[in-house]
């Protein structure tokens, strides 16, 4: 049996056009994506900050923007590039897996999208800002920090809160020092045999010698309620809570009427209940007889 061997030679020649042609599209994808990407990036990034800040956006939000204008330049031309080079193909199935990701990531990252938006949002607001006294949901503490995700304040007792976003923006906050006078409400009970306009003077004048304490608006101290045991009077006094400290100005008005009330002698009663009625004891001979107690 013989063997026919036929050595076929490999012509380097006929792989020229080949390389030439990837090496083409390639070169045609480099240089359309630095062109795009570059003229865009001007652009739209100028076009981006300039329109922010016509509109007084907070810095913090224009550099977030014109970063997230940058990236989607990139994204763009990297998708022009693409299409110009003739990888049709490829672009597609990267599109398709491109937003099954982003679709899966966006389930994952709920809570997080929702506290970035809403720090966008407080922000750009400014409900409330750092060093402001504020209340919610029955917490309060004074702002240290405003972040995109996550707000920290520190508490009355020096400790650290890190609340998210989305549970500020979603609740109902109370800037206590966001405007330049505030007011200082006690509630005082007087006996009801007390001279309600003594009791009235005392607070009002106690309450303007407090060093803090405007004159404009005046102290009063309007009657409020009619207590089970006592006449209550509001005592108010108006403060500026960037100069003054709300705490401290009520403590020294509570405890300077206080003081007047016992020089004067009006009674500040405390809640007490009274008892009436008959009592009646049956039996008592009977149990007595038989040595009952």
């Amino acid at each position: 049996m013989f063997t026919l061997q036929q050595e076929v030679a490999l012509d380097p020649q006929q792989y020229v056009p080949a390389v030439v042609g990837a090496v083409t599209t390639v070169v045609l994808f480099v240089v359309s994506f630095a062109l795009i990407y570059v003229v865009g990036r001007s652009v739209a990034t100028s076009a981006v900050e300039r329109g922010l800040e016509r509109r007084d956006v907070d810095d913090t939000l224009v550099t977030i923007a014109v970063s997230a204008t940058v990236a989607v330049v990139a994204v763009v031309a990297v998708a022009l590039a693409a299409t110009v080079a003739g990888f049709g193909v490829v672009l597609a199935a990267f599109a398709t897996l491109a937003g099954a990701l982003a679709l899966a990531v966006g389930f994952a990252a709920q809570d997080l999208i929702a506290n970035f938006v809403a720090g966008v949002f407080i922000i750009q607001d400014e409900p409330f800002t750092v060093g402001d006294w504020i209340e919610w949901n029955g917490n309060e503490g004074v702002v240290r920090e405003v972040q995109l995700r996550v707000t920290k304040l520190d508490t009355f007792d020096n400790e650290l809160v890190t609340v998210p976003n989305s549970d500020l923006a979603n609740a109902a906050v109370v800037n206590n020092v966001a405007n330049d006078r505030r007011r200082v409400s006690v509630d005082f009970g007087i006996g009801y045999d007390d001279d309600i306009e003594r009791a009235r003077e005392a607070i009002v004048d106690e309450g303007a010698r407090v060093d803090a304490v405007l004159d404009d608006p005046e102290p009063s101290a309007p009657v409020t309620q009619l207590g089970d045991s006592a006449v209550v009077l509001s005592g108010r006094v108006w403060i500026r809570p960037d100069e003054s400290s709300y705490g401290a100005v009520r403590s020294e008005f509570v405890e300077a009427v206080k003081e007047r009330f016992d020089a004067d002698g009006l009674d500040m009663p405390y809640p007490n209940t009274e008892l009436s009625g008959d009592l009646t004891v049956t039996n008592a001979e009977a149990r007595s007889a038989t040595g009952g107690d």
